[in-house]
């Protein structure tokens, strides 16, 4: 029996449709591996898995120790997004390393602070003092702003500007202050070396410091420095980064974060 061409186009049509739909389900996933920083970011991910799992999305998260693998792992393919950089950090390494990582959401603001062993007020900082700053540009620079706004130091006008400052960029150091630039991860080991140290979030946390009780200098809490989630530009349409971003951003996640770090973290979203 020969099939009117209403009926083949129909039946073309719908064959099509299912194709589509069989396509667009392929690239999705349902299970993911997401990198994430030690301390407080693996702490907020737990609570993140629990809520992707109810819309049976499973997340798998690593934990790395040092800034510098979780864009190259991403970059890769070892991991299908991170949550652990603010975007000049991002800028950053996409321009030295050339990795094709987008943001697709903002996840937490992390202030930072200079923490101490040794004085309890800035204003006791001595002359000539060993100073800790990161010597990853982004955090780097960062906390030398911050070493300006306390009146610390001065710092070329363009270099503020573009965010790129360095300790070549000092023009004037009253206090003689002596600039030591290492790991993010080793300045809080190394605070019995130093005067002050430069200390992000989720290493102070680790180490058992609060941003709230024991930072003698402190950045804003609001500024251009909200953490966010990032994947391979191919992946940005995909629809599991659409459910990632949705348990992030629920309600669960943003009270854990307002309870369980009293200010010391932010929710960005």
């Amino acid at each position: 029996m020969r099939i009117s061409q209403a009926r083949r186009t129909l039946v073309l049509a719908l064959s099509a449709a299912l194709l589509t739909a069989g396509a667009a389900q392929a690239q999705d996933k349902n299970s993911i591996k997401v990198g994430v920083s030690v301390g407080n970011g693996e702490q907020i991910f737990e609570v993140v898995k629990k809520v992707a799992a109810r819309d049976g999305l499973n997340v798998q998260v690593i934990v790395f120790n040092d800034y510098q693998l979780p864009n190259a792992a991403l970059a890769s393919g070892d991991l299908d997004a991170n949550a652990f950089q603010h975007q000049p950090f991002l800028d950053n390494q996409i321009k030295a390393r050339g990795f094709d990582l987008v943001p697709v959401a903002l996840t937490i603001t992390a202030p930072l602070g200079f923490y101490s062993h040794k004085i309890k007020d800035i204003s006791a900082l001595p002359d000539g003092a060993s100073v800790g700053i990161q010597n990853d540009p982004s955090n780097g620079n960062r906390a030398l702003l911050l070493l300006q706004s306390a009146g610390l130091i001065t710092l070329k006008p363009e270099a503020v500007k573009n965010n790129t400052a360095t300790p070549l960029d000092v023009v004037t150091n009253p206090k003689k202050l002596k600039l030591v630039p290492l790991d993010a991860a080793q300045l809080p080991r190394s605070l019995d070396d130093l005067a002050i140290a430069a200390i992000n979030n989720d290493y102070a946390e680790k180490a058992g410091l609060s941003f709230t009780k024991d930072a003698i200098l402190k950045e804003a809490p609001k500024g251009p420095y909200a953490n966010l989630i990032a994947v391979r530009r191919a992946d940005k349409d995909k629809p599991w980064v659409q459910r990632l971003v949705k348990a992030y951003h629920s309600p669960e996640v943003k009270t854990f974060i307002e309870t369980k770090f009293n200010g010391s973290l932010i929710p960005a979203f």
